[in-house]
């Protein structure tokens, strides 16, 4: 049995996350008591993941809306709006920050005949399933993307999808403890994930909490590894999906999925639906969140470059839709053309 990790939860009134910051070295849980309280732990990166983010995102909404002391519906819905923009502008690529908050914002216009106060418990139950549908769509992932995964498998993994990622069980590695838990006996190897090191520091703490058989390497060995045939699968989540199938995840991905291909190596996104952005045609349209320099000159606050370098630091690449094997979902696989298999998944679940 695995010990199961709750990256985020609502508590007598408080949001309560793990900070992720503090990891591996410590673990320690955080009480956020204000908006401003979660555009910090957001902006500092003390809880991340997009559908973590998109959780974490409602919830601050929540707590932003029950400070305000409008006493009409109208005024109430305006400052709501303002705050849902200033929260959305901390982390422009995941997309499940835009349609978690765009979700309650909807909920909120759609109640506006009611007390403020009404509006404000309607907020918190939408948050409070939010969150519960992102754990039932891991558990949904999981299922689907295990059949992709044979006995013995090497499976590489790129950044941190587990439940730190998620409310909880994770996406690309929700199916590898899926397989885990399936005695599949796989082995996972790691990369390190330049520059703030989520491989490093948070999924290899996950797999050695679930016990299971890792190997971490650094961003750069990936070609040697599959040039070796040590890698036989790769499973890697996303930020946001474009319509044409091309993906936006954390920096190094459209490297791997190059090498990956090159090498006959199957690579696949696990995502929810919801991270697939019908209003992007393709990846070229995704916003880039570009971060601060530090992260890329610093490691543990030590300098490891000359002062006043030129530095650039995306914190997501766009992966083609060539590259991707397939898209495993909480709905099922979408496989390509990607175009004309995601509007038929949508017609069918009635979104388009």
């Amino acid at each position: 049995m695995t010990k199961e990790i709750k990256s985020i939860e609502w508590k007598d009134g408080v949001v309560r996350i793990i900070d992720q910051t503090k990891l591996p070295t410590k673990f320690e849980m955080l009480d956020i008591k204000s908006f401003e309280d979660m555009k910090n732990a957001i902006r500092k990166m003390k809880i991340r993941g997009a559908p973590a983010l998109g959780v974490a995102a409602a919830f601050g909404l929540v707590l932003g809306g029950r400070s305000l002391k409008s006493h009409s519906a109208r005024d109430f819905l305006l400052r709501l709006d303002s705050l849902a923009r200033e929260m959305l502008s901390l982390r422009p690529t995941a997309v499940n920050v835009s349609w978690a908050l765009q979700r309650l914002v909807r909920v909120a216009r759609e109640n506006q005949s009611l007390k403020v106060e009404e509006i404000k418990g309607i907020l918190l139950s939408q948050a409070l399933k939010l969150a519960q549908e992102d754990a039932e769509s891991n558990k949904r992932i999981a299922e689907v993307g295990n059949k992709f995964i044979k006995k013995g498998d090497s499976i590489l993994t790129h950044c941190n999808t587990g439940s730190l990622a998620t409310v909880s069980f994770g996406t690309a590695l929700g199916i590898i403890r899926q397989a885990h838990d399936d005695g599949k006996e796989i082995h996972v190897f790691v990369t390190e994930t330049r520059p703030r090191l989520q491989g490093a520091k948070l999924t290899m703490w996950e797999l050695k909490n679930y016990d299971i058989p890792a190997t971490l390497i650094t961003d750069s060995m990936v070609a040697y590894f599959m040039f070796k045939k040590k890698i036989d699968v790769v499973v890697v989540g996303a930020d946001r999906i474009a319509l044409n199938g091309d993906v936006a995840n954390k920096i190094g991905t459209y490297n791997i999925a190059v090498l990956a291909k090159e090498h006959g190596i199957p690579f696949y996104i696990a995502a929810s639906l919801n991270t697939i952005d019908m209003n992007i045609s393709s990846g070229s349209e995704i916003p880039i969140e570009e971060r601060d320099e530090s992260e890329v000159t610093l490691i543990a606050s030590e300098r490891i470059t000359p002062k006043a370098v030129h530095v650039a630091n995306p914190a997501f690449d766009v992966t083609p839709r060539q590259y991707v094997r397939a898209l495993i979902t909480d709905v099922g696989i979408i496989k390509p053309p990607y175009r004309e298999n995601i509007k038929a998944v949508m017609r069918k679940l009635k979104r388009i």
